[in-house]
């Protein structure tokens, strides 16, 4: 009956130091929680604090489109400008061209003009030499029978009153005759020279006109020549800004995915904490249901040494053994449970890949963006997968986002909390997704299917992984195992 009694007092002195080790674990697994709780609490405020510098951003960039479309809205004003001068000025020039034309037209009529007067010219030379021949014979003749005295012999020597008549008539005809000849000699020589002298004008007047309108005409082509200038310069400044307010308006969109993610990964945040404070709430009640039983079994360890030593007063001896046997029982069971407890040291990596496929792209600065052209930064990996290719979560953690995500197409979004560090795995491109927003995933979890959403050349999958939060991209391979 002693023995039984004993034997009975040293499994519960046993069983006593076994709840003692399993409160200490108990109770580090209650402050392991305390400290992630903490360290979520932290990261909230981080977040908010995050996300509040994103909403500056935000309105920066807004700010700076605004700014930009100003300017977009007055070269885009001057460009009007200098195509409406450039349409006068283009019409100007065909006037001018139209006038040179014209001119050149007047030009060759003189051409002509004078081509005919050089004919009319030697006709009237002709009929002036011919004149001057006629001329000369008869101051010849007048000089050799007396000039105008023979006219008045020819008229004295009348013998009848009629015969007077007919010879004053004749007379008169003859002196009528010469002073036609001589009157017509002097008319022709004025023409002459007349028409000589009108073309000469005529074609002078006409060679400045045509000087002075290629003149105008060769301001015209220059000021043509400046304001195509100044429209290349201008449509040039606008394609440029045309291109900054597209890399501001895709800057904008990140941010609101940016700001979108973040007040995702703070609704996972609180969900953690919340799943940590009701994890923490379960161990501190499962503690206390142990220091309760604890307390039962140390008030019935108490009744069983004093039944026992009741008992065994007259026989120390046994009552000894049974101590010793006792402390062997004790030291057994002890180093069992420290043995189940130890603590196994994990790989320097933290994410496992997230799908089967080769590396075809490493993260860093491009120098010509495949979609969109120009150098552009590569926030993640690519691995070169199938569309359909199973899609696992790289670590534990809960969801953040799940749909469509500007260039990545279909893309999910994980909160992640590591050995004290928080972290946001970024999965696009892709074909399916199976998870939604607040869930929880494990490592190794199915997630969706790899695809060729979004900006995207060809089916694969691009990995990211930021540290302390969205918005933080770090390289991912040293951290994959």
């Amino acid at each position: 009956m002693k023995k039984v009694y004993l034997g009975t007092f040293a499994a519960v002195l046993a069983t006593t130091i076994g709840f003692v080790n399993v409160d200490n674990v108990s109770a580090e697994s209650i402050d392991e929680l305390e400290k992630k709780v903490n360290e979520l609490e932290e990261e909230q405020s981080d977040l908010e604090s995050e996300r509040g510098n994103v909403e500056s951003d935000k309105e920066k960039t807004e700010e700076e489109m605004n700014e930009n479309e100003n300017q977009q809205n007055t070269v885009n004003q001057e460009i009007n400008t200098i195509d409406e001068k450039l349409t006068n000025t283009q019409n100007d020039i065909q006037t001018k061209e139209t006038e040179i034309d014209e001119t050149n037209q007047e030009i060759e009529d003189l051409n002509n003009r004078i081509e005919e007067l050089k004919e009319e010219i030697v006709v009237l030379e002709d009929r002036i030499e011919e004149r001057e021949k006629l001329l000369k014979n008869r101051l010849v003749s007048l000089q050799q029978n007396g000039g105008g005295m023979k006219y008045l012999e020819v008229i004295l020597g009348s013998q009848s009153f009629g015969d007077f008549i007919n010879r004053s008539s004749a007379v008169n005809t003859i002196m009528d005759q010469d002073k036609s000849i001589m009157e017509a000699h002097n008319a022709d020589k004025k023409a002459l020279e007349e028409s000589k002298q009108e073309v000469e004008d005529s074609k002078v007047e006409v060679e400045d006109k045509k000087v002075a309108l290629e003149s105008q005409k060769e301001e015209l082509v220059a000021l043509k020549s400046q304001l195509d200038d100044q429209l290349d310069e201008r449509k040039t400044m606008m394609a440029e800004l045309e291109e900054e307010y597209g890399d501001l308006e895709e800057e904008m969109l990140t941010k609101e995915e940016e700001q979108e993610i973040l007040r995702a990964e703070e609704e996972a945040n609180k969900k953690a904490i919340e799943l940590a404070q009701n994890k923490k709430s379960d161990l501190e009640q499962e503690q206390l249901e142990r220091e309760r039983e604890r307390e039962r079994e140390r008030v019935a360890q108490a009744e069983q040494e004093k039944a026992a030593e009741e008992e065994s007063s007259s026989d120390s001896n046994s009552g000894s053994s049974s101590n010793s046997s006792s402390a062997s029982d004790s030291g057994s069971d002890s180093g069992s449970n420290s043995g189940g407890n130890e603590v196994t040291t994990s790989s320097s990596g933290k994410f496992s890949m997230p799908a089967s496929g080769p590396l075809t792209d490493t993260f860093g600065m491009r120098d010509s963006h495949p979609v969109y052209g120009g150098a552009k930064m590569h926030n993640g990996i690519d691995l070169g997968t199938s569309t359909g290719t199973t899609l696992r979560a790289a670590a534990d953690g809960v969801v953040s986002t799940a749909g469509s995500m500007g260039g990545l197409g279909n893309a999910i979004t994980i909160s992640h909390s590591i050995d004290g560090q928080t972290y946001t795995t970024v999965y696009g491109h892709l074909s399916s997704i199976s998870v939604s927003s607040g869930q929880t995933v494990s490592e190794g979890q199915t997630i969706g299917a790899t695809g060729n959403t979004g900006a995207s050349t060809g089916p694969h999958l691009h990995f990211e992984i930021h540290k302390g939060g969205y918005g933080n991209a770090i390289d991912p391979l040293p951290l994959m195992k």
